[in-house]
């Protein structure tokens, strides 16, 4: 057995032996309930700005606190330790002579990360620190491992040289360890209050707007609603093979059909696609479908939905992210996305996006060999939407409205009325990455019949991301889709640009990784 783990399971031994030493006592080093009646911020909140002659003066108190020890100053019959609660920490004094003989010995049993409940009046310490005089103390939980990178006292030089070294440095461990990385890192928890302030905002602002939260299934029986890979499992009572969601849009679109006009889901979807800093197989987006409104009506209530939430999460419509200065102030530019392809390849006219030998050209000269093969069974849509990703996304720094995406790479979206090469669709782009996807939905069951019989044509030349023909949403098509707009906000990816996250990962609490060995 190494040096290393050889110091851990000498902590572990301790610390077990401590609430052994509790057990005698008489105490239950795992209690059951507490109640306390102040959290550390309210009492800071309320006390902080005190003098400390006048808390002399007042003694305000008692008050109960309850939470896990952060902190430990000892000095052998008195103590500061920092006690951490849901809202923030307090320091508290621990004292032999206000606790009494048999308390002072369930306080030297005390560790680091340890859980205490601890009574008392506030005073200003010598540091003009809030503290609470405890004169209960009452043992709530034990902890048998040890806070990254500290140690408690009595621990011996070995244990405390193991302890020092255990601070989560490494990025993946905090990810598989995020319980200890919330504990260790106030702007880890930050960033989680913050995607949580997040998603009670989207919610307000819809429900203020009369939309109605729903559910729809996790399990479908067809791929559909975007063009992705899905995870598949089985149904063994109905031998039903499944595939987990990737969208419920067709199903949200249902319920715009049963008569709900104004419908939204923030719901949890699942593609089978690679990971990186933008991606999870697992992920939040919020989909909402507004019926008698259009695409372009969607911009606007983005535009304003976003630009809110920047000041209602961070404070400011202005946002740091990483190098970059993101202005979420409304006035985003709209953009059609081959007019945005042209700005970047001046050498495309505007006769070349339906020549598809032409595009098939430009496309493959920077493009890996890998690429290469796909081009060649592309279609002038979908070479369209190949060149904007090569040349364009990347690009958008700023919130960017991309607009009048083409009909073959946007089955569910409804044909411009000018122009019926494109459809009234609209990507919004910030920091070269996507948000949100929007368009003014299909509502006539004979062309998306079409469109459902062209995604099968494109899984027959290979495409892996295809839609599956769903005869039943045909068949609420006939009944009659009012005029609709509908959109997908990617939650995760928006949290990360207002809590300047750069993965993906930092802004989901639990995200896959590979197991360990």
């Amino acid at each position: 057995m190494s040096d290393e783990v050889s110091a851990e399971q000498k902590l572990y031994n301790e610390r077990q032996a401590k609430a052994k030493q509790l057990q005698e006592l008489g105490v239950n080093p795992y209690g059951n309930g507490f109640n306390p009646d102040s959290t550390a911020a309210a009492l800071l909140e309320k006390y902080n700005a005190e003098t400390p002659e006048a808390l002399e003066t007042s003694k305000p108190g008692p008050f109960t606190l309850a939470g896990r020890v952060v902190s430990v100053r000892d000095f052998g019959k008195a103590a500061f330790i920092v006690v951490q609660d849901r809202t923030g920490s307090l320091q508290v004094h621990v004292k032999k002579d206000a606790l009494g003989e048999e308390k002072f010995k369930v306080w030297k049993l005390v560790d680091l990360a340890d859980f205490v409940g601890v009574k008392g009046t506030l005073f200003k310490s010598k540091t003009g620190e809030l503290t609470l005089s405890a004169t209960e103390l009452t043992f709530l939980g034990k902890s048998l491992r040890p806070l990254p990178g500290k140690f408690s006292k009595g621990d011996d030089a070995e244990a405390k040289a193991w302890a020092e070294k255990q601070a989560l440095a490494d990025v993946e461990e905090r990810y598989r360890r995020r319980y200890v990385d919330l504990l260790s890192n106030p702007s880890v928890r930050d960033t989680f209050k913050k995607r949580t302030k997040l998603v009670q905002f989207i919610r307000n602002f819809l429900d203020a707007r009369d939309f109605m939260e729903v559910e729809t299934p996790m399990m479908h029986t067809l791929v559909s609603g975007a063009a992705a890979r899905p995870f598949k499992t089985h149904h063994n009572a109905l031998d039903l093979p499944l595939v987990m969601r990737i969208a419920p849009e067709l199903h949200l679109k249902r319920l715009v059909v049963g008569g709900f006009d104004r419908v939204y889901e923030i719901n949890r979807n699942f593609r089978n696609e690679g990971l990186s800093t933008r991606h999870n197989p697992e992920f939040t987006m919020l989909e909402f479908y507004q019926a008698y409104a259009t695409y372009e009506d969607l911009m606007d209530l983005t535009e304003q939905m976003i630009s809110e939430a920047a000041v209602a999460v961070t404070g400011s419509s202005v946002v740091k992210y990483g190098e970059q200065t993101i202005d979420f102030k409304k006035g985003w530019p709209r953009i059609p996305m081959m007019d945005a392809i042209r700005a970047k390849v001046p050498e495309l006219g505007e006769s070349d996006f339906t020549d598809v030998t032409r595009l098939r050209a430009v496309a493959s000269r920077e493009a890996g060999e890998k690429d290469k093969t796909a081009i060649a069974t592309m279609n002038c849509g979908e070479l369209i939407g190949f060149l904007f990703e090569q040349h364009v996304e990347g690009t958008l720094v700023q919130p960017t409205f991309i607009t009048q995406f083409p009909v073959e790479t946007s089955p569910l979206a409804r044909r411009n009325g000018k122009n019926p090469a494109v459809t009234d669709r609209f990507e919004l782009f910030c920091v070269g990455r996507e948000i949100a996807n929007a368009f003014s939905e299909l509502n006539d069951p004979v062309d998306q019949a079409q469109r459902f019989q062209s995604q099968l044509d494109a899984k027959d030349r290979g495409q892996q991301e295809t839609m599956d023909y769903d005869q039943d949403y045909i068949r609420a098509l006939e009944h009659g889709l009012p005029p609709t707009a509908g959109e997908g906000i990617g939650i995760d990816r928006l949290a990360m640009l207002l809590t300047d996250a750069q993965s993906i990962r930092d802004v989901i609490l639990f995200p896959l990784l590979k197991p360990q060995q």
